[in-house]
Parts: C-alpha cells; sequence; structure tokens
C-alpha cells in the first residue's frame, strides 16, 4: 500500500522512465490509500511522502513501515514503528536466492539509488 505523495513522486518527470512506467500501471498487490487522519505537527515537518506513510501506518496500524528516508525513518521508530529498507528487502531476497543482490544494487543504483558509500559497502560485504 502506498499513499498518493508516494505515487505523485514515482510519476514525476524527474523520476527515471523505469519507475515512471511502474508506477502508471500499478499491480494489483499495490493499493493507493491515503492516511484517515491529518497529522501532528511534527509530521508536518516532513517530506508529503513520508508524511502521510507515517500517518497511514499508523492510522491503519501497521506495525512495518517500507522507508529509506532517514528522517522519516527516525520520526516512524519515535513512534514505535518498525522500519525497514530497500536494501534489507533485497538483502532478504538474496539469501533466499531470488536476485543477485550485487547486481541489483547496481540496476538501482543506474535508476538514481542513492546511499552512502559506508551502507553501499556494508550490505556489499555482507552479500558477496
Amino acid at each position: 500500500m502506498i499513499v498518493p505523495a508516494v505515487l505523485q513522486e514515482l510519476s514525476h518527470s524527474r523520476t527515471p522512465g523505469r519507475v515512471r512506467s511502474w508506477a502508471s500501471k500499478l499491480p494489483i498487490w499495490c493499493q493507493v490509500q491515503p492516511p484517515t487522519s491529518a497529522p501532528d505537527s511534527i509530521l508536518n515537518q516532513l517530506d508529503a511522502g513520508e508524511r502521510d506513510s507515517i500517518q497511514l501506518a499508523l492510522d491503519a496500524g501497521f506495525d512495518t513501515l517500507l522507508m529509506d528516508e532517514i528522517r522519516g525513518r527516525q520520526e516512524a521508530v519515535r513512534r514505535s514503528l518498525r522500519v525497514t529498507g530497500i536494501l534489507s528487502i533485497l538483502e532478504a531476497a538474496s539469501q533466499l536466492g531470488l536476485l543477485d543482490f550485487p547486481a541489483t544494487l547496481a540496476r538501482l543504483e543506474n535508476l538514481g539509488f542513492r546511499l552512502s558509500s559506508r551502507l553501499r559497502d556494508t550490505f556489499l560485504k555482507r552479500n558477496n
């Protein structure tokens, strides 16, 4: 489930074409749902995607949130949400033999995914 603000980010003209294409034809398992209640003043300091994703998780009673932005992750944890990132999901898929982690990370970076060299090196060492 994603919030409309995230779908808007995925559809932005600066977003890589493959991502925009995916967002234009969302798979059936990916539903777009806005939060049902208004965010508080602290959440309003975050970008719309992070703000609404945290609020939706709280409204819907989700216990885990997929988020990579540092400020959003910190606020989600402060609100007792468990947070995972795309790299952890890819790592788990790699451990199940579903993908080649280094190759998938390279493809993700080619699409514009940004991460620190320290974090990149840590994940690559664990998955080589």
